[in-house]
């Protein structure tokens, strides 16, 4: 466990050129850096908002954070915030696509209004969903055919088909629907396998699934608010976990707002990079 006491932990990712995690805390604004081999710990970043970041290609982070900006982290600094949409509000969880292509989630200004965005290597900007609840995590299955996509409000993971060549998902479907689970489904990864491992907020655990959607196992976070999953280290065998509930005025729990790491029978597979081409 690193007891960083986040308000809002979440987005981890692995960078393996660094050999260290990348991770943030919403609301505090700032991007947390973990080597788990040397136990160092820092922020390299201190904004207003930070809500998620992807690898891009070169090595840097491109990091997306409130009113619809999203800027480069460059050597631990971060520089060029362009806004890429018109938003009140901040993102939320992002991923990369295997084209280099980012999928980025607005959160909603007023009840049901969240959206859903893909950024294109070319800096356009393509709306996917509207009228979500809350937009959370997303993966790709092993094929590279299909996308997966959180609406936590929903209880639900949706799958798509999906085009790699353009981009464009398709044929919604209901992959898992869970109102039974404890707490509510946010972050999520795929692993070498093709299972997928849902956070699950004020839930305390973790869930496997299997490429079918039925339940396989189920992991205990020591804190409630759970909020998202990747696996890393030198082997992709570690499961980082992401948490929020710290408040530097008193924590619901002791372990609240902490990374922890699961020793779980899995493996990750290397994260997709960016390559976007901001103005």
């Amino acid at each position: 466990m690193v007891d960083t006491s986040c308000r809002l932990g979440e987005g981890p990712v692995w960078h393996p050129d660094e050999k260290r995690l990348y991770w943030v805390d919403i609301e505090a604004g700032r991007l947390h850096r973990y080597d788990p081999e040397t136990g160092a710990h820092d922020c390299p970043v201190e904004t207003s908002v930070l809500a998620g970041v992807t690898m891009q290609r070169d090595g840097s982070l491109l990091a997306f954070m409130d009113r619809g900006r999203v800027g480069r982290v460059v050597d631990g600094e971060l520089t060029g915030a362009t806004e890429i949409v018109d938003s009140p509000t901040r993102f939320n969880d992002v991923i990369a696509d295997p084209a280099g292509r980012v999928f980025c989630g607005t959160m909603p200004a007023e009840s049901g209004d969240g959206r859903l965005f893909r950024l294109d290597t070319d800096g356009t900007v393509t709306t996917v969903e509207t009228g979500v609840g809350i937009p959370n995590g997303m993966g790709f299955t092993r094929d590279r055919e299909r996308f997966y996509f959180t609406e936590t409000e929903a209880h639900t993971i949706y799958r798509y088909d999906y085009d790699e060549e353009t981009g464009a998902v398709s044929d919604r479907e209901r992959f898992v629907e869970s109102p039974e689970t404890p707490g509510l489904p946010d972050g999520m990864t795929v692993d070498s396998a093709g299972n997928i491992w849902s956070a699950r907020w004020e839930g305390g655990c973790v869930v496997k699934y299997d490429g079918d959607g039925t339940e396989l196992e189920r992991f205990d976070v020591p804190t409630e608010k759970v909020t998202s999953v990747a696996f890393g280290g030198s082997d992709l065998d570690a499961l980082y976990v992401t948490t929020a509930g710290g408040d530097p005025d008193g924590r619901a729990d002791d372990a609240a707002g902490a990374l922890f790491r699961l020793d779980v029978e899995a493996s990750g597979r290397p994260e997709f990079r960016s390559d976007v081409r901001l103005d």
